[in-house]
C-alpha cells in the first residue's frame, strides 16, 4: 500500500507490545534464516507513513467497529487464534497438548509460558504429518547443544535438558502421498544427529509406480522416504544411526478416536487408532475407516505421553470485536463490505508457507487499492486515524506501545542472549515488557 500509493498512511495494531506475530512465536527456533521476513517489516515499520501500536487489543481496547469510524479501510490480519479441538473422549486428559500451545511454549508466546508439558516418558506422539509435526519432533529430539545456540526460551531450554522423551511418533490418517510437510524439513529430521528415522518399508510398496508423473516437489518428498525407508544395513549412513540413542517415525492410516486414560482416570495413557483406507488418490484423497482398530501405548501408566493434535485448522472463526460469520456467509465475504478487509490465515485458515501469505497479503492490497480507484472506498471525508483512537485508548487507560519502545525491548532481549550465548533471551511476560519501556 505504501509503496503503491503516494499518500496512504498505515496504522498497525498489535495485541502484544512486540511486533512479528508467527514469525517470532510459530518459527523453530533453530530456523533463524526463515525470520529474515521481519527484516521488511522492520523497515515498513520505520517508514514516515506507517505506525506501529502495539498492546492494543482489537475488540477489548477498541472496537473493529470504531477502526472503521476512525479509518477509511481496515484490514484483518491475525491470523488463526484459537485451537482446532479433535472431538474425541479423553482429549482434556492431563498429558494432551494442542500443537499451538506446545510451539508457543518453546516460542516464548507470552500466553503458552507456564505451560510445563509433562516429558517425563520415553515415547511421544504427535497427530499431523506437516512441517509443524516435525517442528515438533524436531525440537523433542533435537541434541540440547544444538539447541542452546538458538532463541527458544530459557524455561523451555531447562525443561528439555531433564525430558526422557526418546521416541517420537507421527501418526496421520492418510498415506505417505499425503504428507504436507516440505522435503527440506524431512531431510533435517532425517539428518538430526544422534537420532534415527524408524520407516517401514511396507508403507512405501508400489509408490515408485505411482510418483512417475507426480509433480517434481511430491516426487522427490517421496523420494526420500522410500530412500530412508529402504536403506540397506550395510550402508554408512544406517549403521551411524542404529547406534542412535533417539528415533523417530511416520504411521500411516491411523484416526484417533480416544485418548485412553490411566487408572485413575486423570493422564493420558495412550490413543486408541481407527485404521483407515483411502478413497481416491494424490492431495484429495479422503481417509475412511476400515472398522479395525489399534491401540498406541506408552509402555508405563504414570507418565502421560505428549500428544500433539496438529494444529493444521485451527478454528479461523471468531473475529474478536470483529464481524461474526453467518450461515452462508464466510469472513471473507463479510470483510469485502464497508471498507474491511483480511488476509492471510484468518481468510484461509492456516495453510501455507510464508511466501502464500505475503502473496495473498499482495492480493489484498491490490483490493484496496482498486476500491481506491473505483470509487467503492469513499475517501472524501477526512478520517482521523490514530488521533480518533488514541482518545479512546485512553479513555480505557490502554497506553501503545511504538516501534522505538519495540526497539528498546528488542536490545535488552539481544543482550540477554549475548550474555547467554544466544541471538536473543526473549522476555516471555508482557508485564516485563513494559516496565522495560517505562509504562
Amino acid at each position: 500500500l505504501l509503496q503503491h500509493h503516494g499518500g496512504a498512511r498505515v496504522d498497525i495494531y498489535e495485541k502484544l507490545p512486540v511486533p512479528f506475530g508467527l514469525v517470532r512465536f510459530g518459527v523453530a527456533p533453530d530456523h533463524p534464516e526463515v525470520k529474515n521476513v521481519i527484516n521488511t517489516f522492520t523497515q515498513t515499520a520505520r517508514s514516515e507513513r506507517c505506525a506501529y501500536y502495539g498492546n492494543v487489543t482489537v475488540g477489548r481496547d477498541v472496537t473493529v467497529a470504531e477502526l472503521q469510524q476512525a479509518y477509511h479501510a481496515v484490514v484483518l490480519s491475525y491470523g488463526a487464534e484459537d485451537n482446532r479441538v479433535l472431538g474425541i473422549p479423553g482429549e482434556n486428559l492431563s498429558g494432551v497438548y494442542s500443537a499451538r500451545a506446545f510451539v508457543g511454549w518453546y516460542n516464548g508466546l507470552p500466553e503458552n509460558r507456564d505451560l510445563k508439558p509433562d516429558l517425563s516418558c520415553e515415547t511421544a506422539l504427535i497427530l499431523g504429518h506437516g512441517n509443524v509435526a516435525l517442528d515438533i519432533a524436531r525440537i523433542l529430539l533435537s541434541p540440547l547443544h544444538l539447541l542452546r545456540k538458538t532463541d527458544i526460551t530459557d524455561g523451555s531450554l531447562a525443561a528439555l535438558a531433564c525430558s526422557k522423551v526418546k521416541r517420537v511418533w507421527l501418526v496421520g490418517r492418510r498415506g505417505p502421498l499425503q504428507v504436507a510437510f516440505t522435503i527440506k524439513e524431512l531431510r533435517e529430521m532425517i539428518n538430526l544427529p544422534g537420532v534415527r528415522p524408524v520407516l517401514n518399508p511396507a508403507d512405501f510398496t508400489g509408490l515408485e509406480n505411482a510418483i512417475k508423473d507426480a509433480p517434481r516437489p511430491r516426487k522427490r518428498l517421496t523420494e526420500l522416504m522410500i530412500k530412508t525407508a529402504l536403506e540397506k544395513p550395510g550402508d554408512k549412513t544406517m549403521e551411524v544411526q542404529a547406534s542412535a540413542p533417539r528415533e523417530w517415525g511416520l504411521k500411516f492410516q491411523r484416526s484417533p478416536q480416544e485418548v485412553l486414560p490411566t487408572a485413575d482416570g486423570r493422564r493420558a495413557r495412550g490413543v486408541r487408532m481407527a485404521l483407515t483406507r483411502l478413497e481416491g488418490s494424490g492431495d484429495s484423497a479422503k481417509a475412511v475407516p476400515t472398522g479395525d482398530m489399534e491401540e498406541l501405548d506408552w509402555g508405563r501408566v504414570e507418565g502421560g505421553p505428549g500428544l500433539y493434535p496438529q494444529g493444521d485448522a485451527w478454528d479461523m472463526s471468531s473475529a474478536a470485536g470483529g464481524p461474526q460469520p453467518r450461515a452462508g456467509l464466510s469472513l471473507a465475504a463479510l470483510c469485502a463490505r464497508a471498507g474491511l478487509y483480511c488476509s492471510g490465515w484468518v481468510k484461509r485458515g492456516p495453510t501455507g508457507v510464508i511466501i502464500t501469505t505475503m502473496n495473498d497479503s499482495f492480493d489484498t492490497a491490490q483490493s484496496v487499492l482498486e476500491d481506491l480507484q473505483v470509487g467503492v472506498l469513499d475517501v472524501s471525508a477526512s478520517r482521523e486515524g490514530f488521533g480518533a483512537v488514541e482518545s479512546i485508548l485512553r479513555s480505557r487507560g490502554v497506553r501503545p506501545v511504538s516501534f522505538s519502545d519495540w526497539e528498546k525491548i528488542d536490545a535488552a532481549e539481544v543482550a540477554r542472549g549475548k550474555a547467554a550465548g544466544k541471538p536473543r533471551e526473549k522476555i516471555v511476560d508482557p508485564q516485563e515488557m513494559l516496565q522495560l519501556i517505562g509504562h
